[in-house]
């Protein structure tokens, strides 16, 4: 592998990575935001048990997250020189925003959260833990946005050989962004709801806090249901979206090669290596055309007819993104994404009017529907990414051009080597912290001590 390729092998393992944090983080704030809400209003201490123990999960999380997601933003000094001197000035803006402005407010507020308790009036300290939520959704807006450009670029312009912004307003209504956003918000509150089912699910079986867990285990089969269905929504109107902006990603997806009138929708193929021939599938009639274009029979254009198309737009060269990735990472994306929904409903089925399930499998399978929407997150991202290329902005700057020129192949292979034993450490802590904490089960509630009082230092409140 060359410097390039090493580069963009680093680039992928970070993003990945990082991303298995942020759904987490932005969907698991709200549903503690929300317990916490449950408890101001009622008073019963089961939900604050609950809020604390949640809560310590979530602070883990956030942790790791902000430490892992640094080293994404210096990868485009370090590997990446060319495609920031071509961008930098409209896609440094939102990024720049989201560190002023969100990730700040999430922090500055999760800060008050942490030492607030017994410092802060209860009214007042809800309030902080729901705009640290907030936050995290504005700082998901803004990293969006810059991603939308890529996918496609508006509110620029040419100037001195690289691009420059003309309207900021443009970037951040970017009509991708604008289906990109609730269709990643509602995958993040997919992937919360599972991680309260697998943790609850695990209490449960072992009969432990049912006050606290089986509440829980209700409440993130729940919202992984509603939020599947939003997934399920979203990922239609994105779909054809992108259709529209990049027709190639979705023949890609398909692994379609000649333009079709009502194409079916492969739910598994056995092709040739380089997908380019099919050798046997199961087929859903009609299903990829009413995908992409909303109409059971409505025309899907081919690799082959875009290919020809983007060589007279963009000169002589391959459009083609590598379609085994593309075709599968689609699929997985799906598939893991539909797989905890059916477990989430499951989940409600069978502990219906209180009932308590004896079937083992359905507790191994609540405690692994984690790992489903993080799975999901994962290929669709990979999909998004990968479907794009040979584009680092489409129509714009490919991705062998915005290399840094000066990085060599050990340079590159070094950073390549670090990254990814220190992110492996950080993993090992992550998940190590993760499971002690969340085996240890909800905090007991203890009362103040009578000599308490405001003068004593602050202490962390868990």
């Amino acid at each position: 592998m060359d410097a390039l390729d090493i580069s963009r092998w680093q680039f992928g393992i970070i993003t990945v990575y990082h991303y298995i944090f942020v759904p987490i983080t932005i969907g698991l704030s709200f549903l503690v935001a929300g317990i916490q809400t449950a408890w101001v209003r009622t008073g019963k201490e089961k939900y604050l048990r609950a809020t604390k123990f949640w809560g310590k999960l979530f602070l883990i999380n956030f942790a790791i997250g902000v430490v892992t997601g640094i080293v994404q933003e210096f990868q485009f000094g370090m590997n990446w020189s060319a495609y920031s001197r071509f961008v930098g000035d409209i896609f440094g803006a939102p990024l720049a925003i989201e560190g002023l402005l969100a990730f700040f407010l999430e922090s500055t507020f999760l800060g008050l959260w942490i030492f607030g308790w017994d410092r802060l009036p209860k009214r007042v300290h809800l309030a902080t833990i729901w705009i640290a939520a907030t936050g995290t959704l504005m700082s998901a807006y803004f990293i969006l946005a810059a991603n939308s450009w890529m996918q496609h670029p508006v509110g620029w312009t040419m100037g001195d050989g690289r691009a420059e912004l003309t309207s900021i307003w443009a970037v951040l209504t970017n009509s991708t962004t604008l289906v990109t956003f609730p269709h990643t918000v509602t995958a993040c509150f997919l992937t919360a709801g599972a991680l309260l089912i697998a943790v609850s699910a695990w209490h449960v079986k072992r009969g432990n806090s049912d006050d606290v867990f089986r509440p829980s285990l209700k409440l993130g089969a729940w919202v992984a249901l509603i939020a599947g269905l939003g997934v399920m929504i979203t990922g239609d109107i994105q779909a054809r979206v992108m259709t529209e902006q990049q027709p190639m990603k979705m023949a890609a997806a398909e692994a379609l090669y000649d333009t079709t009138d009502s194409a079916s929708f492969s739910a598994f193929t056995v092709g040739s290596l380089d997908g380019s021939e099919e050798i046997w599938s199961v087929r859903v009639p009609f299903l990829l055309s009413l995908m992409a274009t909303g109409d059971p029979s409505g025309e899907v254009e081919g690799i082959n007819d875009i290919q020809r198309e983007y060589e007279q737009r963009y000169g002589a060269g391959d459009y083609v993104p590598n379609v085994p990735v593309s075709y599968w990472s689609f699929r997985l994306m799906i598939g893991f994404g539909a797989l905890a929904m059916v477990i989430a409903a499951a989940v409600l089925w069978f502990t219906r009017g209180g009932r308590r399930p004896q079937s083992r499998w359905l507790w191994i399978a609540g405690v692994a529907t984690v790992a489903m929407p993080l799975l999901a997150n994962s290929f669709g991202w990979i999909f998004t990414e990968m479907g794009r290329q040979p584009w680092s902005v489409f129509g714009l700057l490919k991705t062998a051009d915005s290399a840094s020129p000066s990085v060599s192949t050990a340079e590159a292979a070094t950073g390549l080597i670090v990254l990814t034993v220190v992110y492996g450490a950080l993993a090992v802590v992550e998940f190590a912290l993760f499971i002690k904490y969340a085996k240890a089960g909800a905090p007991s509630i203890e009362p103040p001590a009578a000599d308490d009082d405001a003068d004593k230092p602050l202490a962390f409140a868990y």
